[in-house]
């Protein structure tokens, strides 16, 4: 287990894990932790909410997390290692809803139907926190700034579908995954720019509804207009502002 601050483990190419904090906060990658720091609470006025945690894990590469139908009683935050959501229909097709980095949540698509609607699957070892969520909801209600993270946490859960709903090119869908992945390990205290890809090929153009063969296309034709560096599962984000342009459609080559 880490302590202190995050390292930026992508230096080495190492997997990020969120730290523990230390006496008085929460670790500073725990998904909860902007609801903490927005109002200034720290362990002392959040014991309640930290004696719900369970550590859970590790969970080996391929492991179910849980799967669909599971009764739904507890969420999970990412610890260590990544995660892919997915559903498998009738003919045995998989479809890649999406992949979570550490200090996020899965399990939030199941609070409506009270039962888990995908599998999650971790694709590297990976450690968890585990919150009961009724115990969680109880104390969301006594505490208004939860259950607003809480509300917040669905929201963002409900927006990552933009990107696939819309009609955009294979290079623009590229460009915001690969922007929106660097973003988000950003947003946790690590590179932004510097990460490795946990997911295959496959899984990658599974969730951007492009071929395979598509996906190694664009990633060598960016590596060609020094938009990024690439080597194996290895990436470098050489020009953000025109990744960023490519994905609003902007620019063209």
């Amino acid at each position: 287990m880490l302590s202190g601050k995050p390292t930026d483990c992508t230096l080495d190419l190492c997997n990020p894990i969120a730290d523990d904090g230390d006496e008085v906060h929460f670790c500073s990658t725990c998904a909860f932790s902007d609801a903490c720091l927005s109002v200034g609470y720290g362990k002392p006025e959040l014991s309640q909410l930290h004696c719900l945690v369970e550590h859970v894990g590790p969970y080996r590469a391929g492991s179910h997390v849980f799967r669909t139908g599971d009764p739904f009683r507890a969420i999970y935050a990412v610890r260590a290692g990544t995660v892919k959501t997915c559903v498998v229909d009738k003919d045995g097709r998989e479809q890649v809803l999406g992949f979570y980095l550490p200090g996020e949540v899965i399990g939030l698509n199941a609070i409506y139907p009270d039962h888990f609607p995908c599998d999650a699957v971790a694709l590297e070892a990976a450690q968890f926190c585990r919150f009961s969520f009724p115990a969680m909801t109880a104390l969301a209600s006594r505490m208004p700034v939860l259950q607003q993270h809480l509300f917040r946490l669905l929201s963002k859960e409900l927006g990552t579908a933009t990107l696939l709903a819309a009609d955009h090119t294979a290079d623009e869908r590229m460009a915001a995954f690969l922007l929106d992945l660097g973003d988000r390990y950003e947003a946790r205290g690590f590179s932004g720019t510097r990460f490795r890809l946990s997911m295959a090929r496959g899984d990658m153009a599974n969730y951007l509804r492009l071929a395979a063969e598509t996906v190694s296309r664009v990633l060598g034709r960016f590596r060609c207009q020094g938009l990024i560096d690439i080597n194996g599962r290895a990436v470098t984000l050489l020009n953000r502002e025109r990744l960023r342009e490519l994905a609003r459609g902007e620019c063209t080559s």
